[in-house]
């Protein structure tokens, strides 16, 4: 019997293992296989030998190209292919007549399996007809030979192929979907983060590049002071830019607050977080990203708090929550450790502790001027 899922190349994988499945369905041509070796060595018994090898061969050869259930058939030419391989197996089971005489008719069970898997319903279903009548008659009319129900056989082994395709194709739909929406939410996750990276910076580029513009008449040295931050302000929102369209939004400060405030709203804190993130130098700005993660989620697992807020400014930042705890979550230690490593790093204090001025707890990391 055919096995496997109809769909694309994300089925694929799938459908080249499933073949060695269907390949255990292969042991009902024992039959075929009994009544040729019963017979003497004689050309009838090699070539039904033969022709049987070639019938499995080619019979797994279209599970392996097919791509899964269905698929052919959505494919231009598809058709002509499938009847290829269908017409070989029927040669193929023609050939066994002779040596096994009606006990060749089991092949019409892989036949009609194949064809309503590969084929288009409305060319599978009256292929399928046909070779049920065809085992039927013959089993009827042709001298000595006998009904061992093979028709009925080929019926149940069409409809069972058929119940498989189909829910191997309504499986494949709701993957694409699936995947079409997954899409769909990381272009709009995308889109918001660049929206919180670029909206302000792009703001304050334009009012310092108008302000550089006004002071080239006025103050040359100012002005040439406000395009070296119009250029350092350009770098750094082209370089969180790029983090966040790689997908590497641990390193990118205004991404960080943004993922901040998504983990926030999904546990139902209250986040007050800074706009933006343009005055921060270029060589702390890691840092801060650093920090602003561990501490956020401290706060998510441990904290219990029901506000959080992310305070930023050039030299340090601080996140302080106004949970019932007061003392560093044990589960936290190496989290902070490692973030205190990096705060070394750069000369910077970390500082962890109750905050003072009320419940809570703060995160606060500074770099000295």
């Amino acid at each position: 019997m055919l096995t496997g899922v109809a769909g694309g190349p994300p089925q694929r994988r799938g459908v080249r293992f499933g073949w060695l499945f269907a390949a255990l369905w292969l042991f009902y041509l024992s039959e075929n296989l009994s009544a040729l070796l019963d017979r003497p060595a004689d050309w009838q018994r090699g070539v039904g030998l033969a022709a049987l090898a070639g019938f499995a061969v080619l019979y797994l050869s279209m599970l392996w190209w097919v791509g899964g259930p269905g698929l052919v058939a959505r494919r231009s030419g598809g058709s002509l292919r499938a009847w290829a391989g269908l017409l070989g197996l029927l040669a193929l089971a023609a050939l066994q007549v002779p040596g096994a005489s009606f006990h060749a008719l089991t092949c019409l069970v892989y036949v009609a399996a194949a064809g309503m898997a590969v084929l288009p319903l409305w060319q599978a279903v009256p292929f399928a007809l046909w070779l049920v009548l065809w085992a039927e008659v013959s089993a009827w009319q042709v001298p000595s030979w006998e009904d061992n129900g093979y028709g009925l056989a080929v019926l149940l082994g069409s409809a069972a192929t058929w119940g498989m395709r189909l829910a191997g194709e309504r499986q494949a739909r709701l993957r694409l979907a699936q995947e079409e929406m997954a899409v769909q939410n990381e272009r709009a996750r995308i889109a918001a983060d660049l929206h919180d990276i670029l909206g302000h910076s792009l703001t304050v580029v334009t009012v310092k590049a108008e302000l550089a513009q006004r002071l080239l008449d006025v103050d040359v040295e100012r002005a040439r002071a406000e395009l070296r931050d119009l250029e350092v302000l350009a770098r750094d929102a082209l370089s969180d830019v790029r983090a966040t369209a790689l997908g590497v939004r641990g390193i990118s400060l205004p991404g960080e607050i943004a993922a901040a405030r998504e983990a926030l709203a999904a546990a139902h804190v209250v986040a007050v977080l800074p706009g933006a993130a343009d005055e921060v130098p270029t060589g702390r700005r890691e840092l801060f990203a650093w920090t602003i993660r561990e501490a956020v989620t401290n706060v998510v697992r441990h904290s219990g708090a029901s506000r959080c807020e992310v305070r930023l400014a050039p030299g340090w930042v601080e996140i302080v929550d106004d949970g019932p705890g007061d003392g560093v979550p044990a589960s936290d230690g190496q989290g902070l450790a490692g973030l205190r490593r990096r705060a070394e790093a750069l000369g910077a204090r970390l500082t962890v502790g109750a905050r003072g001025d009320g419940p809570g707890f703060r995160v606060r990391v500074e770099v000295p001027s």
